[in-house]
């Protein structure tokens, strides 16, 4: 750990930060970690915060890069963040990615004592980093990547393997290369797929461990 764990406020809750590549792998670990916590862990998604394009023709949506950090509200991710870690109940957007905009009914969040966030970007900005108490980084080959982004794009979202391999050397290598990777060198810990199960072992007890000190705090 590269950091001591310090919540000054009752209740406040023990914040993981779950990055990595598209493809990588990071939804996995989030679920897997989720699931061996049980009901005290809740899981939030940087996706949901992608800028609402309502405002703009479909035609020029399709245009926007979303591999792009700048594609996300900050702002609100940010201030959403700060509500939940110091465990208070609030709102969070809903993404539909088929009309990239917000749906209307926004997700009620309720407060739990551990939050999992999975996203693409979640290590870059300074001041985001001060909130979360652990920090993941899923460290993935291109291929292996690649191959997961194909499968999903088609199935998901109705793309052709042409599609997602044009987009893949036009935006998403290009961006992951300059925007994701170097996140590695911030992280707590460094997952890799060969490590996949004894990280998840790992991740489980530092979090128990997190989790006293949170309580021990109170």
């Amino acid at each position: 750990m590269k950091k001591p764990l310090n919540h000054p406020d009752r209740g406040a809750a023990v914040l993981v930060a779950i990055t990595g590549g598209s493809g990588s792998g990071k939804s996995w670990l989030t679920r897997a970690l989720k699931r061996r916590l049980g009901r005290r862990a809740g899981v939030m998604s940087l996706d949901d915060f992608y800028q609402d394009l309502a405002d703009r023709p479909a035609a020029e949506r399709d245009r926007v890069n979303f591999d792009e950090p700048r594609a996300i509200d900050w702002e609100l991710f940010g201030r959403c963040l700060a509500q939940i870690r110091r465990g208070e109940p609030t709102l969070l957007p809903r993404y539909d990615f088929a009309t990239h905009t917000r749906k209307r009914r926004p997700q009620i969040w309720r407060p739990r004592p551990v939050v999992l966030i999975d996203g693409l970007w979640l290590l870059r900005r300074p001041e985001l980093r001060r909130l979360y108490d652990l920090m993941v980084y899923v460290d993935c080959p291109e291929a292996v990547r690649l191959a997961r982004r194909v499968t999903r794009d088609g199935v998901e979202r109705g793309r052709s393997r042409a599609s997602v391999l044009r987009q893949w050397r036009a935006q998403v290598k290009p961006m992951h290369d300059r925007h994701v990777a170097p996140q590695s060198r911030r992280a707590d810990v460094v997952v890799t797929p060969e490590s996949f199960n004894d990280s998840l072992a790992t991740l489980g007890k530092i979090v128990e461990k997190l989790m006293a000190i949170r309580e021990a705090n109170e």
